[in-house]
């Protein structure tokens, strides 16, 4: 009998589905404003360009814990921006991106066919992915009640979250914390808008003493540089929590040799260690993010949650595809809600990544109606 491709396990990418779109809004006369994908656009700190440079020549193969230096790093930062204490360097591994690590950390993880995995009502596409990549069933709730009786093995939570912004208070985090460790569900946190944060109370890592309870037991967080200091195209990211998890991932991971390659690296100290790019950058979010939420009000749109993240999520109180079509006639292509799932079905969101130029072009054409 003939095995199915694996492929076809998968969902369908989603942004295939915004060609047509893409070309309506190509057409415009003053050109596309792509706000559909969260890609940074400014330029990469000299801070982590200088250390790559640096670190350009390394003949050898990097190790797949990473260099004492990279989770020491990480570490660091946690404590310094986020007050999470307690890890040890064997808490922490540097991944390849956090899209990667997301995807494969159920089947790093031991997890398979017959199991359950919970994600968000509205979720980032990959946690469906990591569930059909291994066979396992996937649920989207945001309600522990729905469950039911049974154990999930993993649970997914993300706070800040793509793509609606939303930060989920303290006291809910906690919750979760003591409902996953009394059924023995591994706990895994994407945190990679944590520092993208604008309104309302500030987000929580769930490795927080005020969450965890000061221990790091079945829980994971992960960790991206593509946000706070426009590393996406180095690809520097880190899960960090239960130090018997991360053995468990750094055991496969040896295996499969998955390695951050060295100059990577040491960019991702460097960026670590600094904090005044990313507090620039931030300014420069705060400052576009302002004047597109302002003209996407002016166009008629409500905006729900948005606290955080890089994107606003927003509405015309109809389907979702008809908003992007609207968007796509004035030149500017936004995601649909569907792709987040079926709770997403009348928003759309709006990245506030693109160019000062291109943000401006956008409020013109959301204005002059």
């Amino acid at each position: 009998m003939t095995r199915p491709l694996v492929s076809r396990r998968l969902p369908d990418f989603p942004w295939d589905k915004l060609t047509s779109y893409a070309a309506t809004a190509r057409a415009h006369e003053g050109g596309i404003v792509d706000l559909s994908v969260g890609t940074p656009v400014d330029a990469t700190p000299e801070v982590a360009q200088r250390a790559l440079c640096e670190a350009a020549d390394a003949p050898g193969y990097p190790v797949t814990v990473g260099n004492p230096a990279t989770r020491q790093a990480a570490i660091d930062w946690l404590a310094r921006r986020h007050g999470v204490t307690g890890l040890g360097l064997d808490a922490v591994i540097p991944s390849i991106g956090s899209k990667e690590l997301i995807a494969s950390l159920p089947l790093h993880l031991g997890i398979g066919a017959g199991d359950l995995i919970v994600y968000p009502e509205l979720a980032y596409p990959t946690y469906e992915v990591s569930a059909a990549l291994v066979g396992a069933r996937a649920m989207a709730t945001d309600s522990l009640t729905a469950v039911g009786p049974e154990v999930p093995a993993l649970l997914w939570l993300n706070s800040p979250s793509n793509p609606s912004g939303r930060v989920l208070p303290v006291e809910h985090l906690r919750k979760v914390v003591e409902w996953c460790r009394d059924r023995g569900t591994i706990l895994v946190s994407d945190e990679c808008y944590i520092e993208c944060a604008w309104e309302g109370q500030p987000p929580i890592s769930v490795l927080h003493p005020s969450v965890s309870g000061g221990s790091f037991e079945g829980i994971l967080a992960v960790h991206s540089l593509s946000k706070r200091s426009n590393l996406a195209g180095y690809r520097c990211a880190f899960v960090a929590g239960d130090p018997a998890l991360v053995g468990e991932l750094l055991a496969v991971r040896k295996n499969l040799g998955l390695q951050m390659p060295a100059p990577q690296q040491a960019a991702m100290v460097a960026a670590l260690d600094d904090d005044a790019h990313a507090d620039d950058q931030y300014e420069r979010y705060a400052a576009r993010r302002a004047r597109l939420r302002d003209a996407l009000v002016h166009a008629g749109f409500a905006i729900d949650h948005s606290e955080a993240s890089l994107y606003l999520w927003a509405t015309r109180g109809e389907d979702c595809w008809a908003t992007v079509a609207w968007l796509a006639e004035r030149g500017i292509l936004a995601a649909p809600g569907a792709f987040y799932g079926a709770a997403g079905k009348d928003h759309v969101r709006v990245a506030f990544t693109a160019t000062d130029e291109r943000i401006d072009a956008a409020v013109e054409r959301l204005t002059a109606d």
